[in-house]
């Protein structure tokens, strides 16, 4: 969600301002985050601010520190937080590029189309053709990958909880797989399998909210 949230305002932001300096500093930015493989990453923000050689500003390890039970639900909640900052980070950064990429061309499309030159000339302000009109017809295709959230989510990752020791789904299926454990393999896909389900549900009721043309009623 996180990837999703930060993606699409950098997409539009770079198909509004195309070819500009600061657009093309972020491109920049966000392909070099994109070619950063997640593993090595994660070994650098341990380095730096998981108490190596520079700042000890987050925990390396775990979801919880040691006698967390006797926290409170906001001390807990807080701390769980502290604890998933470097590997959502992680998980995060790779799919900035991607998403941001087929934001912007998805909107660039649209504001090539007839229908936004009608509203332009119409004397609409550029805030209303852009974020009423164009944006709304250019999230169709962001909204299809969405159904692939879910899944994503559950399936975690297996070498990030592992450097950072999290007992995540990923890797219990990866251990699942190692010893052979069948009723936990089949328990995780059947669980990947309902949510990928899910995601589908939950995308085609966005695809009526974005688009006042597509609707499920039937039709004559």
């Amino acid at each position: 969600f996180l990837a999703y949230f930060i993606s699409i305002p950098l997409g539009v932001y770079s198909a509004v301002k195309e070819g500009n300096l600061s657009e093309r500093v972020i491109t920049f930015i966000l392909f070099a985050l994109y070619s950063i493989p997640s593993f090595w990453l994660a070994m650098i923000l341990i380095y730096f601010l998981g108490g190596g050689d520079f700042w000890n500003v987050f925990p390396i390890y775990g979801i919880l520190s040691p006698g967390a039970e006797n926290f409170t639900f906001t001390e807990k909640a807080l701390d769980f937080l502290w604890h998933i900052t470097l590997p959502v980070i992680c998980l995060t950064y790779g799919d900035l590029a991607y998403l941001s990429r087929y934001q912007r061309g998805s909107l660039l499309e649209v504001l090539r189309e007839d229908f936004i030159r009608t509203a332009k000339a119409k004397g609409l302000p550029d805030s209303v053709v852009l974020f009423k009109h164009a944006l709304r017809n250019a999230l169709i295709p962001i909204i299809t990958i969405v159904a692939s959230i879910l899944p994503a989510m559950i399936g975690g990752s297996v070498i990030i909880e592992s450097i950072f020791s999290i007992p995540g789904i990923g890797q219990l299926g990866f251990e699942a797989v190692l010893s052979r454990d069948y009723p936990v393999i089949m328990a995780i896909a059947t669980i990947s399998a309902f949510l990928t389900l899910v995601g589908i549900l939950v995308a085609d009721i966005l695809y009526v909210l974005v688009d006042p043309r597509i609707s499920f009623e039937s039709r004559r």
